[in-house]
């Protein structure tokens, strides 16, 4: 580990040390600066500027204009967003937490809240059944900018508790005539060792006709992903070793002295290894039309697309279970924690349940499309805009995961505590040895998600004459919005055949690859059929499984693999279908005119949701028979959010911003989902489990999110670029939704696991957010070309547990949310060189909370804190050619999160490994 550590500082310096080495001898042979002197007058206005400078300027001045408070990312020049995508960009802003997976960031929180309403180019966009876009899908090359409102006004587009986020794209108006423009790029992962290709082309023209100015941009973008991460995990649940005392024949066998039954222990151990290539293409294009000076229409086109290929690869050995055969689990050389005896640190277990392991594959595809048309009125008194939008969203997944076990069940020596994760090794079992391996199962999965939904607006903002309040704005808006899911699924367990594995008509078994850095994983890999043996045999796997139920005579099972797909049955899923219809007016004032220079906005936006959802009631008993009745649920609510901002120019360089606004989220339509599915615990198949079944369920009773808010800002701007800014804020939060996990007794099924959104108690986020950014353009000569951009987030967020989970209401932290955020980037630029590296770090959070049978209070789930960084340069070959280099993840530090099993005692839940990336690419316009 340290010789890993070694290494990562001297690749960190080394690039370092070239690029400092550069810097004189490129900034000396510059011809081109990019700051220009210009006319004598406002020392601030005295520069032009280009590149990064005018980027970081213009994301300055949208938030010194702004209504709202809010941050920004600009791309001043094409393709020049410092990420492949948007989400990742917009890590690096103040109050913006991302979540990240599979080599990519896909999960965001705006100051602890992830009820984010997102827009493209101001109206809405969804993806699939949600009611919010996936920001990971925009390719950032395709983008003039990020606008990130914190607090609302009330004519932007409801948004959520966590605020706005709109992505903005260009038109062809933003040009001054033919422009054409790209980039392209290859990215190599160190982890699958293969190298991706990004793609952004744009052109865009404008045209003086007799109608009028035309104009048509059209943009192409594409973005390839491989990746590869390895996890070594504990599974979730902790137990006892003597289980609870439910059945002593149930108990671990503990051949080591002085080890109590009331020892804990995790039921499973195991490793994850997610594999795949993503491929996202997308068009944007845009046409306008300006008849004349004072009226202009646009029509605007948008799809995205997703086509996705995974092969997923899991081991997992039990450490307590029986196998199937009755073999209770015996665990030797136990060491206990010195600081707590009920905890191990290091056993060796045998006998017991086998390894068990899968291979699951998946092919999935999405495409989202747009379309809008809207119009822009000058009266000279009134502006008036109105705009209509249709949206469609499909996503479709195909799953064939085929399952293996060991023939026997292998002697495991087993380390809790090996760099903050489990770490295991299987002494003596020949894991490449094909004939240590037996055909578990097959599973066969399919599926269709799909939204749809259409908005019209109208806005009016209207001047007027008076002293004080400047303009009224106000406006209505409509939207229909559908959302459906269907899918169907079936399993085959055959492990009492004994089949061996190599036997499957599936090709030749091959090694499952791994994705480890170091050492501190000895059992890494195992056999399993490719990929390609699983999904194109798929037919011969289906008949295999058809013919195992048949000799297991199981008759559910043979009916449901007697089909060429798996059936989705046609109450499956669910179905929601809601209307929204909202109205505002808002005030802008300004006290100038008084003589105080303070001017803002106060509004009202009042919005009326009505929706209907269906679901089906399904049972699936001891024998896989399933019952299926159709539930249907409404729900009709209206909420009245109220809206103030005021911004006082204490000098022309400080301003001072308050704000106080209401904001709602409606649930999700996943969570709203009636459908409750109870499946009953087979005790043949499942002779260990203590619960009589499992319920997963929707709650059509969830109430929508609100949150009272208060924002204060001071804000300072100077020079062209440099910026700094402190802002204090609070949300109160009422009915957070998050999922639980709890054991109780249900009707006449006794006792099941239950796992169910809820809406929890009250809530509150209070924090700081301080940010700056700078040029050194008092440095002489070349060095004034350093520049830094620094911001720091503090939040302390907490709501109350659901009563539902039994004991009261507590206040704990929110899932999902650090208290600590850091961002710091250093940047250099001169002439034709640009230099940028960035650090970001979160500190640790809470995951999730449950509480079980074995349990005898609240158990949490938290991550370690997490650091990344990354490195970008370019070199503008000529006035036409910009050649690029990045590395992102540099430190490539491991993802790590640790369960509580009580207030007290925890283990390692998992460490996960994640990709390092080196790209090089160039940019180009004309």
């Amino acid at each position: 580990m340290k010789n890993m550590q070694l290494h990562r500082t001297a690749l960190l310096a080394g690039t370092i040390a070239v690029v400092l080495a550069a810097l004189p001898a490129v900034a000396q042979t510059t011809t081109a600066s990019t700051a220009e002197p210009a006319a004598a007058g406002d020392p601030d206005a005295a520069i032009v500027v280009t590149g990064l400078r005018a980027s970081l300027q213009s994301a300055s001045q949208l938030k010194r204009n702004s209504e709202s408070i809010l941050d920004a990312i600009v791309a001043q020049d094409i393709g020049k967003l410092p990420d492949n995508q948007a989400i990742e960009a917009l890590a690096r802003l103040p109050g913006v937490q991302v979540t990240r997976s599979d080599d990519e960031a896909n999960g965001i929180l705006v100051r602890g809240l992830p009820n984010v309403m997102t827009t493209f180019n101001g109206r809405e966009l969804f993806t699939v059944e949600n009611r919010r876009a996936n920001l990971q899908d925009f390719p950032a090359g395709a983008l003039a900018g990020i606008e990130v409102y914190k607090s609302a006004t009330a004519d932007l587009v409801d948004p959520g508790l966590a605020g706005l986020i709109n992505v903005r794209t260009r038109r062809p108006f933003d040009f001054k005539g033919l422009e054409l423009a790209g980039s392209i790029r290859g990215a190599w992962n160190e982890q699958t060792r293969k190298i991706d290709p990004t793609y952004n082309l744009m052109l865009s023209d404008r045209w003086t006709t007799g109608i009028g100015e035309i104009g048509l941009l059209v943009n192409y973008s594409l973005v390839q992903t491989r990746y590869r991460n390895a996890v070594r995990f504990i599974n979730s649940d902790v137990t006892t070793i003597d289980r609870g005392n439910t059945d002593p024949a149930d108990d671990v066998v503990v051949t080591t002295p002085g080890v109590g039954g009331n020892v804990h222990v995790p039921n499973e151990i195991g490793l994850y290894y997610s594999r795949g290539k993503r491929v996202r293409p997308s068009v944007n294009s845009a046409f306008q039309w300006r008849p004349s000076e004072n009226f202009e229409m646009y029509v605007e086109g948008l799809w995205q697309g997703y086509r996705g290929e995974s092969a997923n690869d899991r081991f997992g050995s039990n450490l307590v279970d029986r196998s199937d055969e009755g073999l209770r689990a015996t665990f030797s050389n136990v060491v206990l924690d010195p600081k707590d005896p009920t905890r191990i640190t290091r056993l060796s277990k045998s006998g017991g349940k086998p390894g068990e392991t899968y291979r699951s594959t998946t092919n999935d595809q999405g495409d989202t499309y747009q379309a809008a048309t809207g119009f822009k009125w000058n009266t000279g008194r009134a502006e008036i805009t109105g705009e209509g939008a249709w949206t469609k969203s499909v996503y479709t997944w195909k799953t064939y995961s085929l399952d293996g076990q060991t023939r026997t069940s292998p002697t495991l020596d087993v380390d809790f505590d090996r760099n903050n994760g489990v770490s295991f090794a299987l002494p003596g079992f020949a894991a490449l040895e094909p004939a240590n391996w037996n055909w578990r199962g097959f599973y066969d999965s399919r599926g269709r998600s799909e939204g749809a939904g259409t908005q019209w607006r109208l806005d009016v903002k209207l001047d007027t004459d008076w002293a004080v309040v400047k303009r009224l704005d106000f406006g209505m808006r409509a939207t229909t919005h559908t959302a459906r899911t269907r899918s169907g699924d079936r399993y085959a367990w055959t492990a009492p055949l004994g089949i061996p594995l190599a036997s499957l008509p599936v090709g030749p078994l091959e090694v499952v690859s791994d994705g480890f850095r170091g050492n501190d994983q000895p059992f890494r890999n195992w056999l399993t059929p490719s990929r390609n043996g699983i999904r194109d045999n798929y037919e011969k796997l289906r008949l295999a499984s058809y013919e195992a139920m048949k000799k297991l005579d199981w008759a559910s099972d043979v009916a449901n693999w007697s089909t060429p797909e798996a059936q989705i049955p046609p109450r499956s899923g669910f179905d929601a279908s809601e209307n929204s219809y909202a109205a505002y007016a808002q005030s802008r004032f300004d006290l100038e005119p008084a003589g105080a220079p303070i001017d803002g906005t106060l509004g009202i936006r009042i919005v009326n949701t009505d929706g209907q959802y269906s679901g089906t009631f399904q049972q699936t008993d001891a024998n896989g028979v399933m019952t299926l009745v159709p539930l249907t649920t409404r729900q009709n609510y209206v909420n009245v959010l109220p809206t103030f901002q005021a911004r006082w120019k204490i000098t022309p360089k400080l301003q001072l911003r308050v704000g106080a606004t209401r904001t709602f989220t409606r649930p999700s339509f996943g969570d709203l989902n009636p459908t409750r599915t109870i499946s009953i615990v087979n005790p043949t198949r499942n002779p260990n489990e203590t619960r009589a079944a499992f319920v997963n369920s929707g709650n059509p009773d969830l109430k929508p999110l609100t949150s009272d808010n208060y924002d204060v800002s001071l804000e300072y701007y100077f020079g062209n670029a440099g910026s700094a800014s402190a802002a204090v804020f609070r949300r109160d939060v009422e009915g957070f939704i998050n999922t639980y996990t709890r054991d109780i007794q249900y009707g006449n099924y006794g006792l099941v696991s239950l796992t169910q959104p809820e809406n929890a108690g009250k809530g509150k986020i209070q924090g700081v957010e301080v940010a700056g950014q700078t040029f050194f353009d008092f440095l002489p000569g070349w060095l004034s070309g350093f520049g830094v951009q620094a911001n720091l987030t503090y939040l302390d967020a907490q709501n109350a547990l659901p009563r539902a989970l039994g004991t009261g209401a507590p206040m704990v932290r929110m899932t999902g949310v650090s208290k600590w955020t850091y961002n710091l980037a250093g940047f250099y630029e001169k002439g034709p060189l640009a230099v940028r590296l960035s650090y970001n770090r979160r500190s640790g959070w809470v995951n999730s909370y449950s509480r079980n049978s074995n349990e005898s209070q609240y158990a949490g789930e938290l991550a370690r804190p997490v650091s990344r960084l990354d490195f970008s340069t370019s070199y503008e070959w000529n006035k036409n050619v910009t050649l690029t280099f990045e590395m992102s993840n540099i430190l490539a530090q491991p993802y790590e999160n640790y369960r509580y099993y009580s207030q007290t005692a925890f283990y390692s839940r998992d460490v996960r490994d994640e990709g390092r990336f080196m790209s090089l690419g160039a940019r180009f316009k004309f």
